[in-house]
């Protein structure tokens, strides 16, 4: 009798080896090797709450939709207004079928006139995109660029005097905006956005 054993392939982010270098735990996590502790449960929430904490999220998935009915196309995906959105500005919405129920929940980011980033997550950008395809009824370029971009949330109340400090700048992004700020010669997208209850922003 023969047996195949099929081997889970996982992803790595690219601050991989930094989490491994300072001893993370490290678990599956929607298909990547993730760290979701240093030190105890408690001892992290309480630097969220009372200084500031660190979490790498790049295994979200990000998505740029542009063109000349871009405004058209993600109106009519998502559930939200998209009117009230400007250059710099972002809204939490929803994709959802036909019979109302939720394809994923995102983040919508208006980069300028013809060009948007959805931030989906990660156990559905398959799913996500399939379904964005399926219904690209204007003509609109929608690329996966998940793989090219990191994440990084900074969540606590000294938050944005660590920003400030590794940026070498000051910041005034209200909440559910972003702003393109400089770090070693990039362009880095800053945006005030996060769910830990705490002053936050994702890199």
């Amino acid at each position: 009798m023969k047996f195949e054993v099929q081997v889970k392939k996982v992803k790595k982010t690219k601050l991989f080896s930094v989490h491994e270098k300072y001893g993370a735990k490290l678990v599956d996590f929607a298909g990547y090797v993730m760290p979701i502790q240093y030190e105890s449960i408690i001892a992290e929430h309480k630097a969220v709450r009372n200084d500031v904490g660190l979490f790498d999220v790049s295994h979200m998935g990000e998505v740029i939709i542009e063109g000349e009915k871009a405004f058209d196309y993600v109106q009519n995906l998502t559930i939200n207004d998209l009117s009230v959105l400007f250059p710099g500005r972002v809204q939490y919405s929803a994709m959802c079928y036909e019979d109302g129920g939720i394809v994923d929940d995102l983040l919508v980011y208006k980069l300028d006139q013809k060009k948007y980033m959805l931030v989906i997550n990660a156990s559905n950008v398959e799913k996500d995109l399939e379904w964005m395809r399926a219904n690209n009824n204007h003509g609109v370029t929608i690329t996966d660029v998940s793989d090219d971009y990191s994440l990084i949330a900074v969540q606590g109340p000294s938050s944005k005097v660590l920003i400030e400090a590794v940026f070498n700048t000051n910041i005034h992004i209200e909440y559910y905006h972003f702003a393109y700020l400089e770090f070693a010669g990039e362009k880095v997208l800053v945006s005030r956005t996060g769910y830990t209850g705490e002053l936050g922003y994702e890199i």
